[in-house]
């Protein structure tokens, strides 16, 4: 894969980690040096605090102004198209606006790509893995993954890579809302269901005799259809282990929801810290996990196995799936049966008001999204490689866009009236 260049929109690191100077983006510009030759093995501990410098901070927030909404180090295959001079991010006038949420605003889309990618992930559902019925057609529609995968990989160098990173999401929606929730979904029962959906993503190595049979399960459901597709693209495009990476935290993801069903099947409700705890596995992390793959590059096995960076990769998630749990509350409790959320389980356990509770999870999103920012830049501080200032940015840029999908896409979500 080629050297990483650097993410070209802006991202959520703060200019706290601005130590280093000149030498780094040298470094992330370098023609020929390999980022997996020059990283070191572990993570060298971060330098003393000072004063922040402006070096690195402009480096991660990348290049700004009129005609750099393009610019990266990655070829890409289609030029961008600007239509318009751009103007500072800012959310839309019909956006949803949480008062006192902590996120940043990122520019629209391309909308060349929101396009192309639509067409492709629908034809995708539609004529390679049957995904849904024609009655589900305009829910599909609604949920916008063209608009919400380019605003979270403004990077990635062909619309062929962003569709690996939409394939997925899409496939892991279909087994969340089928398996799990919305079209049919129940806990009773889903381990079994989840095991064998698994497998389209970790085949699995039997004997002669049973192995035919178990290929054949995996075209027998529309969740094990996506799932089998989309790894099979995904594999193409990624190295073995990137690969490795994302089954791994499919499993993470697996667990999460087996956990909140063992909760629903007792009608129990957990302790907030319990809560948080299942949200660290069923959450986004999957997502920004690949955010290397679809950016057309890798971040060496060594330096994405180090605690500093799975804490990174932990905190992103966890921000971001909280966000969900904010912008879907209404949407949650006017669907049927009992669900739970943030702001759901602290109005339980902490004998909170509606409004004090969700207003209570704004802040603990808050500091999950400072923390992640921390964290983030520290790390970028202590280990300036290219790989990992570019997975780093990648990272928040993910985060980023996540809220902006969120926060824009009214067909699915609306906020209580607590303002």
């Amino acid at each position: 894969m080629p050297e990483p260049g650097l993410s070209p929109l802006q991202s959520s690191l703060p200019t706290a980690a601005a130590h280093f100077g000149a030498h780094v983006l040298a470094q992330a510009g370098a023609v020929g040096v390999e980022a997996a030759d020059t990283a070191p093995s572990t993570v060298p501990a971060p330098a003393a605090a000072g004063e922040p410098g402006p070096d690195l901070g402009r480096i991660l927030s990348g290049p700004s102004g009129l005609g750099t909404a393009g610019l990266s180090l990655v070829r890409r295959a289609e030029p961008p198209v600007v239509t318009a001079p751009e103007a500072p991010a800012e959310a839309p006038a019909e956006a949803l606006h949480i008062p006192g949420l902590h996120y940043h605003p990122v520019p629209e889309p391309d909308p060349v790509r929101v396009e192309e990618v639509s067409r492709r992930i629908k034809d995708w559902a539609v004529d390679e893995v049957d995904l849904f019925p024609e009655d589900w057609e305009g829910q599909f529609d609604g949920f916008s993954v063209g608009r919400y995968m380019v605003a979270c990989h403004p990077d990635a160098p062909t619309v062929d890579h962003l569709m690996v990173a939409t394939r997925l999401m899409v496939a892991e929606n279909a087994v969340d809302d089928i398996y799990c929730e919305d079209h049919g979904g129940s806990p009773i029962g889903l381990g079994g269901r989840l095991l064998l959906a698994h497998t389209a993503l970790d085949p699995v190595h039997t004997t002669t005799e049973y192995q035919p049979r178990w290929a054949e399960s995996l075209h027998e459901d529309a969740p094990r259809r996506a799932y089998r597709s989309a790894m099979e693209y995904f594999v193409r495009q990624s190295t073995p282990s990137q690969a490795d990476r994302f089954r791994h935290d499919m499993a993470r993801l697996h667990m999460g929801y087996l956990a909140e069903a063992a909760w629903a099947q007792t009608d129990h409700t957990p302790e907030v810290w319990e809560y948080l705890v299942m949200r660290q596995y069923n959450n986004f992390r999957p997502c920004p996990t690949i955010t290397d793959t679809v950016g057309g590059y890798e971040l060496p096995t060594d330096l994405h196995a180090q605690p500093a960076m799975q804490r990174v990769l932990a905190l992103a998630g966890n921000a971001s799936t909280i966000v969900n749990d904010l912008y879907s509350y209404t949407k949650e409790l006017a669907s049927p049966g009992r669900h739970l959320n943030l702001p759901v389980v602290i109005a339980e356990r902490e004998k909170l008001s509606e409004k004090d509770a969700y207003l209570k999870a704004v802040e603990v999103h808050n500091d999950l999204m400072r923390d992640f920012e921390a964290e983030a830049a520290a790390l970028a501080e202590a280990c300036p490689v290219p790989s990992v200032l570019r997975f780093l940015r990648g990272v928040a840029v993910w985060v980023d866009g996540n809220h902006y999908w969120h926060q824009t896409n009214t067909y699915r979500y609306s906020l209580p009236d607590f303002w």
